[in-house]
């Protein structure tokens, strides 16, 4: 019946995995709506649950992915090439770092950039630290890294190489249940793998409509802050109405070259901002600041990698930590299909060192910029930041705060608006693809028409707008405890791709030794590929 009233649509995707994740995403989105209070009751219970008893399980899992992938690239396996050891990259190095860089800058640096220092500056996590101290800056610093720094991005990088691997390595659809050939076999193409594929789509549905969602807030801010519009739900829902339908427009109109430039400008209008904070703020402070945090990082990682909040239990750590992992881990099918389709021809310790290091680096860069600048804000300016973030809650407008301390407030808070619409809107559009891609028909060869990526743009639209205006909650509150309880199950399935990513290597590469170069004498016979600098398809910013 599903592949008549597929035939019938003219779609061409597998009608399991494209109709149960469409029914499941409608039957949520009516549900919250006809029984909001429900809903929110539902989801509060589940996620308080969540917190109480498996937030230890959150923080283990992500610090055991840091540390797989790092023992993995320094392993013997880290010398195997994803599509073969004849296989070059397809893309420079320099085109393939700015195209890393561009997965990682974005909403996420933009939305926290100010918000979280300041945040763990005015209210520490630990016991012990005053609050407003330079005790309480370093250790704001060492939490912000801590929480978009290595570990954030292994949540990324993990899926990204079981991807690479399988759909190169072994010609597997780009589907998560293609992860699990090495335990299921061609189990991959029934209902347990349908139920794992059917689970990402929805779930990287749900992660970057929470991603759309904080976007939204943030917009809402900037325009109450240069004009006037209200804060509130109703503007909220416009808000993500227009960036759909420009993402919409992009997607029907193939718009991929405009599409591609718009983001690399957005990309160096970030970076352009980031350097008027540096120059026109305390340049040296900001600059030490650099130095100093990289060392606090680095000092703090590993113990912050395992803190549980165990002794004073305050809750700090589901609101903050838990949310990020559970958020992140659901949209990494994402940006992890992202990541593979321009990685072809890297080795596997080239591909995650690539990963992890690069975005690392940048992101400490830009968190120490305007982390430093808010405490100077704070310890030698004006203030203002801690009683509009902190006391009145509103993180949402932390940046905007921020920028009126510098000159031609106005103009540089307008241009910050403007990065964070072009990045939702290239993201809605990358993202539609990317879901596309999700529900694909093995033996499918042809493109799929426009029309199921409208859809999905549309849907991605349509459930943003939910999570932020058919609750009883602050959109924030909403956000957070909905992407948690989604989460979960990403978690587990995340344990098991670690297994079946080793089992598959070590199936594939049973005479691999000590010296696997001496194993691989093609690797040093072939001859280069010319490198491209174009990001392939539409996917050109996948996370915003």
């Amino acid at each position: 019946m599903l592949d008549k009233l597929q035939q019938r649509l003219g779609l061409r995707t597998d009608s399991v995995i494209f109709f149960a994740s469409a029914a499941l995403t409608f039957l949520f989105v009516v549900t919250t709506i006809a029984l909001t209070d429900q809903v929110d009751s539902v989801f509060t219970t589940a996620s308080d649950w969540i917190l109480k008893n498996l937030g230890w399980f959150y923080i283990l899992g992500v610090t055991s992915f840091v540390l797989f992938l790092v023992w993995i690239a320094l392993s013997r396996y880290g010398h195997v090439r994803l599509g073969g050891q004849d296989t070059r990259p397809e893309y420079s190095n320099g085109a393939w770092f700015a195209m890393l860089f561009a997965a990682g800058i974005g909403t996420i640096l933009m939305f926290w950039g100010v918000a979280e220092p300041i945040s763990h500056f005015a209210d520490p996590p630990e016991q012990g630290v005053k609050p407003g101290s330079a005790h309480a800056a370093e250790r704001a610093m060492a939490f912000a890294l801590y929480h978009f720094g290595l570990h954030t991005w292994a949540i990324f990088c993990l899926p990204a190489l079981a991807f690479a691997y399988f759909v190169y390595q072994r010609k597997l659809p780009f589907r998560l249940s293609s992860v699990l050939h090495p335990l299921l076999g061609d189990r991959i193409n029934g209902p347990i793998g349908k139920t794992v594929d059917v689970t990402a789509v929805v779930g990287t549905l749900f992660g970057v409509s929470v991603s759309v969602g904080l976007g939204t807030l943030q917009i809402n801010s900037g325009l109450n802050e240069l004009f006037g519009v209200p804060e509130n739900k109703l503007v909220q829902v416009v808000l993500i109405a227009v960036v759909t339908t420009i993402a919409t427009i992009s997607v029907v109109s193939g718009l991929d070259k405009g599409i591609k430039i718009l983001s690399n400008v957005n990309i160096l209008m970030a970076v352009g901002l980031l350097i008027f904070v540096l120059l026109a703020g305390p340049t040296l402070f900001m600059a030490k600041g650099i130095v100093e945090t990289t060392g606090t990082y680095l000092s703090s990682v590993v113990p912050l990698s395992f803190w549980n909040d165990t002794f004073a239990d305050t809750g700090w750590q589901g609101n903050w930590t838990v949310f990020y992992w559970a958020w992140t881990i659901t949209w990494s099918p994402f940006v992890g299909i992202f990541i593979a389709r321009i990685s072809k021809g890297r080795t596997i310790r080239e591909f995650v060192l690539g990963v992890l290091a690069l975005p690392t680096a940048f992101t400490v860069i830009w968190f120490s910029i305007f982390g430093m600048g808010s405490f100077d804000i704070e310890m030698n300016g004006s203030g203002g930041l801690v009683k509009a973030v902190v006391d009145e809650g509103d993180v949402p407008g932390a940046l905007f705060t921020f920028l009126e301390n510098y000159p031609a407030a106005t103009l540089v808070s307008a241009l910050s608006v403007l990065i964070v619409v072009i990045f939702f809107t290239t993201s809605a559009d990358s993202a539609s693809m990317v879901v596309d891609m999700l529900c694909e028909r093995v033996d499918e060869t042809l493109a799929s028409p426009t029309r199921q990526r409208v859809f999905w743009a549309i849907t991605q639209g349509v459930v943003g707008g939910t999570l932020l205006a058919a609750t009883g909650k602050s959109g924030l509150d909403a956000l957070q405890q909905v992407i948690t309880v989604i989460g979960l199950p990403f978690f587990v399935i995340a344990f098991v791709m670690m297994f079946s990513l080793l089992r598959a290597l070590k199936t594939d590469f049973p005479d691999l030794g000590r010296d696997p170069l001496a194993k691989q004498p093609a690797e040093a016979k072939a001859k280069p590929a010319e490198p491209a600098d174009e990001v392939p398809g539409s996917v050109v910013d996948p996370v915003g």
